[in-house]
């Protein structure tokens, strides 16, 4: 077996329903076993504070070695840990098929699950109620958004002590009026002479364009039907990834299970599928059939999902694409988000980006920092800005008219790492989407 990671990493079954996997004894063991090979490597120091708060245990323990570390504290490590992937897929020479077979994103998945067995890790489970908090928030919209703005100093520090989120970290806004909404009203009208008009795609609405940014849904449909392609919106309910992060693999393999069937019929009628956030579209595309492995419309879905710049790549790429685009002025900062480079499909973002005209395009391959629901809450913010802060650097550096990420939730702390590093810099009002820039410079979007 060759090592330094020249064998293609591949990732085991998770098998969360053997009694062992939440055994305290035999997580114990695996999670100290893992972690001495971390311990003796030390490469991946540098991705998120996980590593670095599991070396200062060990350097600080009596003897220096893991052994002396009590199991209670690696809690704090578990806690760290945001599930962006970067450990097993860009830094570890030891993932499998290597022998040492080390995953710890999967192994820090199996320490939060087995703690939500015990009775542990419900604090934020409400924040993971997506679907639920957009039709609440989504109908008092005005009121919503004006209560969690971070100018808003009479309800910020309220909401602060009632559900942990910092008050300082900037939170995705409502619409009364949904993607589902605006989809069913309102659909651009196909070119049925586009390069793609053979194409047929249902596009997986995610919580987050559905709820809080239906604008990269529509920019998304307008792209795809300038091009010919026929289209759905297709939205049964969260991809499951806040319940991942908090270890309530039942949920996600639920949800696993009920969307396959939901997308099924498409996929009958020859249609692909396409998911705008990364993260859902990593959820379909390989952690469900982790999860449901013996569920064949889970296995066939997986193969049908695309990330939404990835099917536009394949599309120019096969087809070609429509004429009209127009340059951007200014250039783009794209940051390529961490659930995107996991899919292990290239840098499709900025691919994407450099299609059009004259393209000026800065890319940041490096963690936002910002990990999901993770990042927002008063234990992490002020560590998610740290993590964070070479990315913010180095988009002030660049200075580009406009800053874009795949993960819009990145995309957004990106600019308020902007505004903190200092020197005068000033962050952009607001940060993009790849798809909505690529829109814009179609013209299809103002």
């Amino acid at each position: 077996m060759r090592e330094g990671s020249l064998e293609a990493p591949t990732r085991h079954v998770i098998d969360w329903q053997d009694p062992n996997y939440s055994d305290p004894a035999k997580l114990d063991a695996e999670m100290r076993r893992q972690f001495d090979v971390c311990h003796t490597c030390r490469r991946c120091f540098n991705l998120c504070d996980a590593f670095p708060r599991l070396f200062d245990l060990i350097d600080n323990s009596p003897s220096g070695e893991l052994d002396t570390v009590p199991s209670d504290k690696l809690g704090a490590v578990v806690e760290a840990c945001t599930l962006c992937d970067m450990c097993f897929m860009t830094k570890c020479p030891y993932v499998p098929p290597h022998p040492f077979n080390i995953d710890v994103p999967h192994l820090l998945l199996r320490a939060r699950a087995a703690d939500r067995g015990r009775g542990k890790g419900d604090v934020a489970r409400q924040l993971s109620e997506t679907d639920r908090n957009g039709r609440i928030a989504g109908a008092v919209a005005p009121l919503a958004n004006w209560g969690s703005d971070v100018k808003n100093h009479l309800t910020r520090p309220l909401l602060e002590t009632v559900t942990g989120i910092d008050r300082r970290a900037d939170l995705p806004k409502f619409h009364g009026k949904s993607f589902v909404m605006r989809a069913k009203k309102a659909t651009p009208a196909r070119n049925g002479e586009g390069p793609a008009k053979a194409r047929k795609v249902a596009i997986f609405a995610t919580c987050f364009v559905n709820y809080h940014n239906p604008r990269i849904g529509e920019a998304l449909l307008a792209v795809l039907a300038k091009n010919g392609v026929e289209t759905e919106v297709v939205y049964p309910g969260c991809c499951g990834m806040p319940a991942l992060e908090r270890g309530d693999l039942a949920a996600v393999a639920d949800t696993a299970k009920k969307t396959a069937a939901h997308f099924a019929p498409c996929l009958e009628r020859g249609f692909d599928v396409a998911a705008p956030v990364p993260s859902c579209a990593l959820m379909l595309k390989f952690e469900w059939p982790l999860i449901v492995p013996d569920d064949p419309a889970v296995k066939r879905l997986a193969q049908a999902t695309f990330d939404a710049s990835e099917y536009l790549v394949d599309i120019a790429k096969k087809e070609g694409l429509a004429p009209g685009m127009t340059p951007l002025p200014g250039g783009v900062t794209i940051h390529l988000a961490c659930h995107a480079r996991a899919q292990n499909v290239g840098a499709k973002a900025a691919e994407l980006l450099r299609l059009i005209p004259q393209a000026d395009v800065a890319v940041i391959e490096r963690c936002s920092g910002h990990g999901g629901s993770w990042g927002v809450l008063k234990a992490n913010f002020d560590t998610a800005l740290k993590v964070g802060a070479p990315v913010a650097r180095q988009a002030v550096t660049n200075n580009k008219m406009f800053v874009a990420s795949e993960c819009p939730l990145a995309a957004a702390h990106i600019v308020q790492g902007m505004e903190r590093v200092g020197d005068g810099a000033r962050a952009p009002a607001r940060s993009y989407h790849p798809i909505e820039l690529f829109a814009r410079a179609y013209g299809l979007l103002p």
